[in-house]
C-alpha cells in the first residue's frame, strides 16, 4: 500500500443542498452554430449517473446524480467556495433533512462554472430529495501525500479512494495507475490557467470529430479516471512537455466551443513518473460500488 500522511489530514463537515437546474435564457449556439435551448448544470438529475456515457445525451454540461451547493444564490463566495475546495472525490455524504433522510452517498466531483459539487445517491433517495434538503459531506482528502513520491501531488482526493484505484509502484519510483482513456494535450479547453486545482474542473474540447474518434473521447464514462497527456496541474493547469496528470470526468460532453467532458484533477507530476495503463474498467462506480454499480434495493 502506499505510503501517505492520512493519519494528519483535517476531516471537516461540508453542509450543502442540492441546487437547482439552471438555464441561461434565449438560445445557445453550438460550435458547429446550430442553436440549442437543452437541460444544462444543476438539479436532482434523476436518470444520469456515474458510470454512464458522458456523451449521447440530449443536454449539455448535465452534472450527474445531485448537483450541490452550499449557497446556489452566491456560488462564488462563501460558504460555497470552502465547499468546492474542501470537498475531495470519493468522500462520504448522508442526507440529514427531509423524507430521504439517513441516506448515504459520495461524492463524484467539482464542476468549475456552476460552482456545484456532484454527489451520487440511491435513486431511492433522489425521488425523496427536495431542494431545500440539507446535506452533510464528511470532507477528507485536501493536503493528501505520497511519502515517498513528493514529486507527485494529490487534489481532490479521498484518501479512501485513493487506496481502491490499484495503483502498482514499479522501477524508476514511478507509479503505474489505471485509466480508460489516454486524452491528448492539446484537447483541453475551459478551464486552462487557473490558478489551481483544489476547485473546479477544466473540459476535454470535443469539437474535432477526427481527434475524438482517434483517442475514443465518446467512449468516456461519467466517473472514468483518464490520464491529460502533457499537462501538469501542480500550481494550476499548464502544459508542461512529459508531464502527467490523473482526473476523473465529472460531467457530460458539451456543445459550446472550447468546452467537452469535464475533468477533475487527482494527480499530476511535472515529469513523467506517473505511468497509465489501459483499464476499461477504472472508473470510480465500480471502485466504491455506486451509480451504475450500486447495488439495487432487494
Amino acid at each position: 500500500m502506499l505510503k501517505t500522511n492520512e493519519d494528519n489530514l483535517v476531516e471537516v463537515l461540508l453542509q450543502c443542498k442540492p441546487g437547482p437546474p439552471r438555464l441561461r435564457t434565449g438560445w445557445r449556439v453550438s460550435h458547429e452554430g446550430k442553436p440549442f435551448i437543452l437541460p444544462s448544470i444543476g438539479g436532482i438529475t434523476l436518470n444520469v449517473r456515474v458510470g454512464d456515457p458522458a456523451f449521447g445525451l440530449a443536454g449539455d454540461h448535465i452534472e450527474p446524480g445531485v448537483s450541490c451547493s452550499a449557497n446556489p444564490e452566491k456560488p462564488l463566495e462563501f460558504p460555497n467556495d470552502a465547499l468546492q475546495i474542501l470537498s475531495c472525490i470519493g468522500n462520504e455524504a448522508r442526507i440529514v433533512s427531509g423524507d430521504a433522510k439517513g441516506e448515504m452517498g459520495r461524492v463524484t466531483g467539482h464542476h468549475g462554472g456552476s460552482e456545484h459539487v456532484m454527489v451520487d445517491f440511491p435513486a431511492s433517495a433522489l425521488e425523496k430529495l427536495t431542494y431545500d434538503d440539507k446535506i452533510m459531506i464528511r470532507s477528507k482528502g485536501q493536503g493528501l501525500k505520497l511519502l515517498d513520491y513528493p514529486d507527485i501531488r494529490l487534489f481532490n482526493l479521498d484518501p479512501g479512494l485513493l487506496n481502491k484505484m490499484k495503483i502498482k509502484e514499479i522501477k524508476g519510483g514511478r507509479l503505474r495507475v489505471p485509466v480508460t482513456t489516454l486524452v491528448p494535450a492539446q484537447c483541453m479547453g475551459s478551464g486552462l490557467g487557473s490558478a489551481h486545482v483544489a476547485a473546479g474542473d477544466y473540459d476535454v474540447m470535443t469539437s474535432d470529430p477526427d481527434t475524438v474518434r482517434e483517442y475514443g473521447l465518446d467512449k468516456l464514462k461519467f466517473g472514468d479516471f483518464v490520464t491529460l497527456l502533457d499537462h501538469d496541474n501542480s500550481y494550476g493547469r499548464a502544459f508542461v512537455k512529459g508531464a502527467v496528470s490523473i482526473g476523473v470526468v465529472v460531467h457530460s460532453d458539451c456543445l459550446l466551443a472550447g468546452h467537452g467532458p469535464g475533468i477533475s484533477t487527482l494527480m499530476t507530476c511535472p515529469r513523467a513518473l506517473i505511468e497509465p495503463v489501459i483499464d476499461p474498467d477504472a472508473n470510480i462506480a465500480g471502485l466504491l460500488k455506486i451509480g451504475t454499480r450500486r447495488k439495487k434495493a432487494s
